[in-house]
């Protein structure tokens, strides 16, 4: 299941599970719009794949007997932050963000 974690892993900006301007990675790298756009240029710092706009989860179960919604799956309250210094990340982007990321 989708990990839905709570803030931007570059500017640990607040990413509630109904924020439009999540964005993730395959791997589930969580990212503000703002730095996927303008620090990250679409490379994810740790896999090097693109981004996604993150799904919103939804808040209730619609099917009850599926047990499905925020109720029953709620978003991670553990804060992650990127592993890499800021000078690694963009050295990183400047290697590939010329490949798009079907390329990569």
């Amino acid at each position: 299941m989708l990990e839905l974690r709570p803030n931007c892993e570059l500017c640990d900006k607040d990413l509630p599970p109904e924020a439009a301007e999540a964005r993730i990675c395959s791997y589930e790298c969580t990212y503000c719009a703002d730095c996927v756009e303008r620090v990250l240029h679409n490379v994810c710092p740790t896999c090097g794949g693109g981004f996604a706009p993150r799904p919103i989860r939804p808040k209730r179960a619609w099917r009850e007997a599926l047990k499905l919604g925020l109720g029953n799956h709620p978003a991670s309250t553990r804060r992650v932050h990127s592993k890499f210094t800021r000078e690694d990340i963009a050295a990183h982007v400047a290697r590939i963000r010329h490949l798009r990321p079907e390329e990569r």
